[in-house]
């Protein structure tokens, strides 16, 4: 197949689905990884389409939401890391809300191994992940299911959450900016969200960093709501990930990074390497890293010295 014909065919696949795997495009057009890379920056360089780790999106600042098959398989090996370390976040007995979505469903999939928990959902996925776990009680929302990301939203959705009191609330998203917070492209799936979010003392975002400055059309969850971040190590050169993430941390956000090791930074494509954990950049009570049971680090307040800035303070 001649190069404009690859290119062509990538980028009706791109448009017919908002966001396709480097892996899905190369097996669809038969060719390597390393070619169908190529051909995406240079569709890029035309301004036809977005890069991001492991696939390409359609461009633009306002992201559409891909269905849940090609969500499914991007950034898998990132969306395992960040689950691995928010389930360390959930303890024996608590009572936690989870939301729809692909990163969701791997934490949901971890929080089996909790005893005692209790786990209220609009999300198929998640529910199922968790339906044969011992000691763990899932509560359903009611709703319309939306078949993109087998999700319950709508009013009967909401009212089923009236008057609800959690702890934490776990979502996840199509964007995060540290201007506008978590957002959505669907508009019932934003209100469903909120409403989640009214029910928990905290909320814990998991966003993998091809969603760190991509914005989307509903806000969810605007930042100063956000208590909690955990995402994976963006890789060297993404630097729209990495100014994301100071901004989120300088908003106030405390902010986890699940590193990849071994078989899941090959899996990802990249080598392990050291990346700088964000710190806020303005003076105000030490935020030093500090380690999680699953091996990632986190910005925990205490002491009375000035923030270290990002550069400053890296993984050990």
């Amino acid at each position: 197949m001649f190069a404009a014909e690859r290119r062509q065919l990538i980028l009706e696949m791109v448009r017919a689905n908002g966001a396709v795997s480097l892996r899905e495009l190369a097996r669809v057009v038969q060719t390597s990884e390393v070619t169908v890379r190529r051909d995406v920056r240079a569709l890029e360089a035309e301004g036809l389409l977005d890069r991001r780790h492991g696939g390409a999106v359609l461009p633009g600042g306002f992201t559409r939401e891909s269905g849940f098959p090609q969500k499914s398989h991007l950034a898998t090996a990132e969306k395992s890391a960040i689950a691995e370390l928010a389930a360390d976040l959930v303890d024996e007995g608590e009572a936690i809300v989870v939301g729809a979505g692909t990163t969701t469903q791997e934490l949901a999939r971890r929080l089996a191994r909790v005893p005692g928990l209790t786990v209220v959902t609009n999300s198929l996925l998640v529910a199922q992940a968790l339906a044969h776990a011992n000691r763990v009680e899932v509560v359903m929302t009611g709703g319309t299911l939306r078949g993109s990301n087998y999700g319950l939203v709508g009013s009967g959705a909401e009212q089923s959450l009236q008057g609800l009191r959690v702890s934490r609330a776990f979502l996840s998203g199509a964007g995060l900016t540290a201007e506008r917070g978590l957002s959505t492209s669907n508009m019932l799936s934003a209100s469903v969200d909120r409403a989640l979010v009214q029910s928990a003392a905290e909320v814990v975002v998991l966003a993998d960093h091809t969603k760190l400055g991509a914005d989307t059309m509903f806000q969810t969850v605007p930042t100063d709501l956000i208590t909690h971040l955990v995402t994976d190590e963006p890789p060297g050169g993404d630097e729209r990930a990495g100014t994301e993430l100071q901004a989120l941390a300088d908003r106030g956000v405390q902010i986890t990074v699940a590193p990849l090791t071994g078989a899941d930074a090959i899996a990802a494509g990249r080598p392990r390497h050291d990346q700088p954990l964000p710190g806020p950049r303005r003076p105000q009570p030490l935020r030093s890293a500090q380690p999680l049971p699953g091996g990632g680090q986190s910005l925990a307040g205490g002491g009375t010295e000035p923030t270290p800035r990002l550069a400053d303070v890296r993984r050990r």
